[in-house]
């Protein structure tokens, strides 16, 4: 999809997330659950959906939308972790060619993972976006989904 395309289509979605969760929510799972919905259901390049949170040093994964998905990702492995680690959003065109990659379903291609941060600022986890196409995720997917994301813990 043309960037400018791209753009327009998260502004609505956007828009359509944060209607649906200052009109109805005041729980960071109910948020994730309803972006997880909008996004994996509106970006037809979105093959998995959903939340990895930190847990007791564990990533665990939290709501999402999609194929059956790893529930915990070892430490310090796969694309996950590297955000994370490297306290930034990550685009992996191929996964193949990255080091370490969980594969939780063969199927995933490229990935997106964006930080989930709480109101102090804290990572707590982070989204995850599989597509089963290679090299689906730009620069404007990231600002988008770093925009969507503040949702989650958003003062309703």
């Amino acid at each position: 999809m043309e960037a400018d395309k791209k753009n327009k289509r998260y502004q609505r979605l956007f828009e359509q997330i944060r209607s649906l969760i200052e009109k109805s929510s005041n729980n960071p799972w109910s948020n994730m659950a309803t972006i997880n919905a909008v996004l994996h259901h509106k970006m037809e390049t979105f093959f998995w959906t959903g939340f990895y949170l930190l847990q007791n040093g564990k990533l665990q994964v939290g709501p999402y939308q999609g194929s059956l998905a790893c529930i915990n990702l070892a430490k310090d492995t796969g694309v996950c972790w590297a955000a994370i680690n490297q306290n930034k959003s990550l685009v992996v065109p191929d996964v193949h060619k990255f080091p370490g990659h969980i594969a939780c379903d063969s199927r995933s291609r490229s990935e997106v993972v964006v930080l989930l941060k709480d109101k102090a600022n804290t990572i707590v986890g982070v989204l995850d976006v599989d597509s089963d196409k290679p090299d689906s995720f730009d620069e404007v997917d990231v600002f988008w989904l770093e925009k969507i994301v503040t949702l989650v813990y958003a003062d309703n």
